[in-house]
Formats: structure tokens, C-alpha cells, sequence
């Protein structure tokens, strides 16, 4: 199970200007809608930085079943891993759109964390935000319905509470998707979505607009949203 990732940046940090003094080893590129930015096995040998977009991070079993494991938006690193001496990439990454993406060498990478501390200070943040992340997830696997879980990751996905206040932005992957990234099956997430669709929490044709309403029902843990008994197992 994995959730969208928060854009953490600091608002009075701008993170574009910092990577612009990273100097040589940083080159930008537009990418077109799911085309692979890396893939599971390459050889690791860069950071990514996107400038616009999203991004989707999968992995791939030996036996060929495939997993979400997060959804990466503007303002936010992945492929860090070539930091820690991992010399194949362990998943690939496919954008959801169109993006803009910047790569960073793993020495221009490691050069400026040793010598730009606010460069350094954005990265750290960037790593305990997204371990603050991976306990929220984990928390919301053991404790909290199925149900419960698409709403908080459709409530993620289209910027409800995020720092800054961005603007709310509908919600572009499918179903398949969104049942990989909570840990349950299509069907049920059919079944939800059709469930908060009558509610009046979204809508969607194409693309899936959550309303201020959802945020409220969790928020107030009404019981149009049932929380189960934490030992249930779906």
C-alpha cells in the first residue's frame, strides 16, 4: 500500500533556485504521458527533481505482479536511493502526464548536500517528510477500513491540507490503481466510488473531482464512513 507523497517545500524556500546552483551534472527534460523516466534494474546513478507533473513509482516481482508504491507530484526528489550505494534502481518510474523533470548526478547530488546547507536542509526534509509519510501509511493500514483509506489517499491526491494551501486539482489515476495503492481490489474501490459518488463527495467522468465534503466526513469520522474493527482483514 502506498499514498501520494505531500510537497513539503518551506514557502519562503524556492527549491527551482537551489537546484540551479547545483551547476554541471543537472540537466532538464519534458516527458510525455507514461513514459518510463527510469526503469526496475537500470543502473542507479542520479537524483530527480520534477519541475511539473507527476510521477507513478511501481515495482515488478520476479513472478511478474506489479505494485504502486507511490505517486511523486511537483516539488519533490525520488530516485534518492543512488544515494545510499543502491546500484540498480528497485522500481521504475512512468509519469501520469505531462512533465517537466530535472536529474542531478549522484556526485553533483552529493556535492551540494555537503556544501549548500539550505540545499542540504530541503533534501532532510524531504527524507523525514516522506518517513513521516510512510508511518501515517502504515498506521492507516493496520487501523483504518478500506473505505477510509481511498478517501485520505483522494484527499492526498487532489491537495486537500497540504502546507501553502495549493489548489485542488482532480485526481487523474484509475481505479485499478487506486485499489493497488490501498491494498484492497478494483471491485471494492468500484463499489466505494460509486458509494461517495451518490453521497455527493465526488464526481467524475475521465477524471475524479473530490469535493470539500469528503474532507468534512472524515474530519468528523461521520458514519457515512465507517471505520471497522481494527482485526478485520480485507
Amino acid at each position: 500500500m502506498a499514498q501520494a507523497q505531500p510537497t513539503f517545500w518551506p514557502r519562503q524556500i524556492d527549491p527551482h533556485k537551489l537546484l540551479a546552483q547545483t551547476g554541471a551534472g543537472r540537466t532538464t527534460q519534458d516527458y510525455r504521458t507514461n513514459q518510463e523516466v527510469f526503469s526496475q534494474g537500470e543502473v542507479a546513478d542520479s537524483v530527480f527533481f520534477i519541475q511539473q507533473g507527476c510521477v507513478k513509482l511501481t515495482v515488478t516481482s520476479d513472478y511478474g505482479k506489479e505494485a504502486v508504491i507511490g505517486i511523486m507530484e511537483e516539488g519533490q526528489f525520488f530516485g534518492e536511493g543512488c544515494l545510499q550505494d543502491q546500484s540498480l534502481r528497485a522500481a521504475t518510474a512512468i509519469t501520469l502526464g505531462d512533465c517537466r523533470i530535472t536529474s542531478i548526478t549522484k556526485d553533483a547530488m552529493l556535492s551540494a548536500i555537503r556544501n549548500r546547507p539550505q540545499f542540504s536542509k530541503l533534501f532532510m526534509e524531504h527524507l523525514l517528510s516522506r518517513n513521516s509519510r510512510i508511518q501515517e501509511d502504515v498506521i492507516d493500514q493496520l487501523f483504518n477500513s478500506s473505505e477510509k483509506r481511498l478517501a485520505r489517499l483522494l484527499l492526498l491526491l487532489a491537495n486537500y491540507g497540504k502546507e501553502g494551501n495549493p489548489p485542488i486539482v482532480p485526481v487523474i489515476l484509475s481505479q485499478e490503481t487506486l485499489a493497488e495503492m490501498i491494498g484492497t481490489t478494483r471491485s471494492r474501490v468500484s463499489f466505494f466510488m460509486n458509494k461517495f459518488r451518490n453521497l455527493g463527495f465526488v464526481d467524475y467522468n475521465g477524471k475524479i473531482n473530490v469535493h470539500q465534503s469528503l474532507l468534512e466526513s472524515v474530519l468528523h469520522d461521520q458514519p457515512e464512513i465507517k471505520r471497522e474493527n481494527s482485526n478485520a482483514i480485507e
